[in-house]
């Protein structure tokens, strides 16, 4: 098994969260991460700007995987719709490049990290600090983001493992 750098998405219409790893075995090495802030007031415009802001970064760190975020149930109707139509700017970004991309739900990605579903935001976060050995300030969308990148990399050696489709 060699290094995968994996790209992590936590999709959002104002806010999209990226996290990059470099992952080995069990090893796994943080590249960068951020946050893609939209500027624009129509909405069009924003997906416009997530389509631009990952392209750009999938052409700054080449990932050889990604894992992004499912949708899970809003607190609205609109907010779900909306939230979904970043998701799909983000995923048309990647698939333009035929990259792989891998989907996690919420409740997975917490239950991977802190071994519990119902985990916490701030938990994940600790833990992502811990597992990356990052002591720098980082928002919760970009902690959100390298969770599902490292969630991506212990489903995949897992899956490697056990000579499991991918």
């Amino acid at each position: 098994m060699g290094v995968s750098r994996i790209l992590g998405i936590d999709p959002g219409s104002r806010v999209t969260g990226y996290g990059v790893i470099d992952s080995a075995r069990n090893q796994h090495q943080y590249i960068t991460s951020g946050c893609i802030r939209t500027q624009q007031k129509a909405f069009p415009d924003r997906l416009g700007e997530i389509f631009d802001g990952i392209r750009a970064i999938l052409q700054q760190t080449q990932p050889t995987q990604v894992a992004i975020e499912q949708i899970f149930v809003a607190n609205s109707a609109l907010s779900a719709l909306k939230l979904g139509q970043a998701r799909g700017a983000a995923i048309t970004a990647v698939v333009t490049l035929d990259l792989p991309v891998h989907e996690y739900t919420p409740r997975a990605v917490k239950q991977s990290l802190v071994g519990s579903g119902g985990a916490t935001k701030e938990q994940v976060q600790h833990m992502v600090r811990i597992l990356l050995a990052r002591q720098q300030k980082m928002s919760l969308d970009e902690s959100d983001a390298l969770a599902i990148a490292l969630c991506h990399a212990h489903t995949y050696q897992t899956r490697q493992k056990l000579k499991l489709p991918i």
